[in-house]
């Protein structure tokens, strides 16, 4: 029986390995205009002629102006092609609602794709003393110190001069150490293809001189998408001037999504 050299590699590395670990957005969101007519191209800032290594890049999300609505959510899986079903997403939305006695619910109906209707979520929250609700927007934290990159054993996960990690799915074998060794829940698995999948900041569209789709459609500027090695860029700026937090700072991954407006149980 022949077999082809991406299988041999498959077998042979699971076999190593002791077994296996289970262009443009379509004209549904092209047609968005930004708040205020502000355009969130990257293109002027950074003209096609600078060389794109010495960028490096750096997420924002505002938790106190994140509305829930979900634009990102959808952009993103038109973006990239994304499977529809719930549990394919590159970014997502959650829900916090924290009680008074500081208990913590969280919930994200559909990754938070349709957005968050009164009912039948809001159910469980009736006769709740309920303190505070926001929102928070998940994405890849394309971390400085990634533990993905470290676990895949053909280096199909690698990380780029800018600071974005991507996935080789030409070399990716599937064997999902990538998936387990991410403490966001940021990666999942193509069962069609085999093959892990996770968010690039749209990398395809920031060699372009464009902004992530997600920062492209949000309707309150949530999200904040630019380069931390510019002392002139919004992210720069917001980092000097503002507190910010990121996630699971203790485990030591460096991340590169930084939020505003955290409350404590947030993870």
């Amino acid at each position: 029986m022949k077999i082809s050299r991406r299988d041999f590699v498959k077998i042979g590395a699971k076999g190593l390995l002791g077994g296996i670990i289970a262009y443009s957005i379509p004209s549904l969101l092209r047609n968005f205009a930004p708040v205020g007519g502000v355009s969130r191209s990257l293109a002027a800032a950074y003209p096609a002629e600078l060389e794109w290594e010495k960028r490096y890049w750096g997420f924002i999300v505002d938790n106190e102006k994140c509305i829930g609505c979900g634009r990102c959510v959808r952009a993103c899986k038109l973006e990239n092609k994304v499977p529809w079903e719930a549990e394919y997403n590159r970014t997502w939305v959650e829900r916090y609602v924290i009680a008074e006695d500081g208990e913590v619910f969280v919930d994200s109906p559909e990754a938070g794709r349709d957005g968050f209707i009164a009912e039948p979520v809001n159910k469980k929250y009736l006769g709740l003393d309920v303190r505070k609700s926001f929102f928070v927007p998940k994405l890849c934290n394309q971390c400085d110190n990634p533990p993905c990159v470290t676990v895949c054993p053909v280096g199909a996960t690698y990380m780029t001069k800018d600071g974005v990690i991507l996935i080789d799915q030409e070399h990716c074998i599937g064997c999902g150490y990538c998936i387990q060794a991410c403490p966001y829940g940021a990666r999942f698995f193509l069962p069609e293809e085999r093959v892990v999948d996770k968010c690039t900041w749209c990398y395809h569209r920031i060699q372009k001189g464009l902004a992530p789709a997600c920062v492209e459609v949000c309707p309150v500027g949530a999200r904040i998408f630019g380069d931390l090695r510019d002392p002139n860029s919004q992210v720069r700026k917001i980092l000097a001037e503002q507190r910010v937090y990121v996630l699971k700072p203790d485990l030591g991954t460096e991340p590169k999504v930084y939020y505003i407006g955290f409350e404590k149980g947030v993870h």
